[in-house]
């Protein structure tokens, strides 16, 4: 049994999308409700975190969108960017929390506090640029969690793994350039889906080229298809690069009930990607990986999934 970290904190229900937006708050209150029936909450280790600090954005932003984000919200913009992007007075507070939250999850881990951990955060994070709001995500907590083991650490291979039914576009140009971040993302074909970005020959720039895969499902794509795209091409890449830690970007819109996409895994899906994710890291960094929430509208889906993943942490 391990010992799993959690990252939470009612303050990201304060993050207000407004009426009818898929990013809403109900998806933490759904979450939260089933962890607790199922009794996986209390088998939790909660983790402290605070909000990022500018020197922890800029990992990743450029401090003009920083400060663009931070006056938006004062201001009373509803949105930032794109129209998807809706935000209010606390939203670039509460953002900052959840970079926080996982830049402290994966501390966590590397202090042996836990053996891994789940960031049940929001807003999500995948989509956000440099310098440009993108499908909900103001900061990117993935990557700048990921530069962070890289600076603070001085971790040489790092894996991301993405398995959000959208392509992780913020992400990987994040990480286009460098040899040291491997950035896998499993998504349905961009020909069909936002963001229009992860076509299969992106595969990385200049000393990054062949640190990018990118698997592109079809609409309709079933468990099968996913277990095949894992088995001969994900897994062997993955193992090949032999990352000393492992990220997830765990979002769970691929699901067949989910509104915002055309991708039909079941349930079970989540059960098997997550335990094959807990049975590589085990084999090659020593049981190292924290999943981060991205997206998933669906809430019963959604709030099954990660109950499926916690179960998969644990048992590790």
């Amino acid at each position: 049994m391990a010992k799993t970290g959690w990252v939470h904190d009612d303050r990201f229900l304060m993050h207000d999308t407004g009426s009818g937006h898929p990013e809403r708050a109900d998806r933490l209150r759904a979450i939260i409700a089933r962890m607790q029936a199922t009794g996986l909450l209390s088998r939790l280790t909660p983790l402290a975190f605070e909000p990022a600090t500018d020197a922890l954005l800029e990992l990743n932003h450029t401090g003009d969108y920083i400060d663009r984000v931070a006056a938006a919200c004062r201001d009373g913009a509803p949105h930032i960017d794109t129209v998807d992007s809706r935000i209010c007075a606390e939203s670039e507070a509460i953002a900052r929390l959840a970079v926080g939250g996982a830049v402290a999850a994966v501390d966590a881990v590397m202090q042996g506090i836990c053996d891994n951990a789940f960031c049940a955060v929001r807003p999500p994070g995948h989509h956000a640029e440099h310098g440009l709001s993108m499908g909900f995500c103001l900061y990117n907590n993935i990557a700048i969690a990921a530069h962070h083991l890289r600076t603070a650490h001085g971790l040489e291979r790092v894996l991301i793994l993405d398995w959000d039914v959208h392509h992780g576009n913020g992400t990987q140009h994040s990480f286009d350039e460098d040899p040291n971040v491997f950035f896998c993302s499993i998504h349905e074909h961009p020909r069909f889906c936002y963001p229009g970005t992860g076509f299969p020959e992106e595969s990385g720039r200049r000393a990054g080229k062949g640190t990018t895969l990118n698997l592109c499902m079809m609409p309709g794509a079933t468990d099968a298809d996913y277990q095949e795209q894992w088995r001969l091409n994900f897994e062997p890449a993955a193992r090949a690069f032999a990352p000393q830690f492992i990220l997830v970007s765990a979002g769970f819109d691929a699901h067949a009930n989910d509104p915002l996409a055309g991708v039909n895994l079941s349930d079970e899906a989540f059960v098997w990607m997550s335990g094959r994710i807990v049975e590589m890291a085990r084999d090659l960094c020593g049981g190292r990986v924290v999943c981060l929430l991205e997206g998933g509208y669906d809430l019963d889906a959604l709030s099954t999934g990660v109950c499926n993943v916690v179960r998969a942490l644990l048992d590790a």
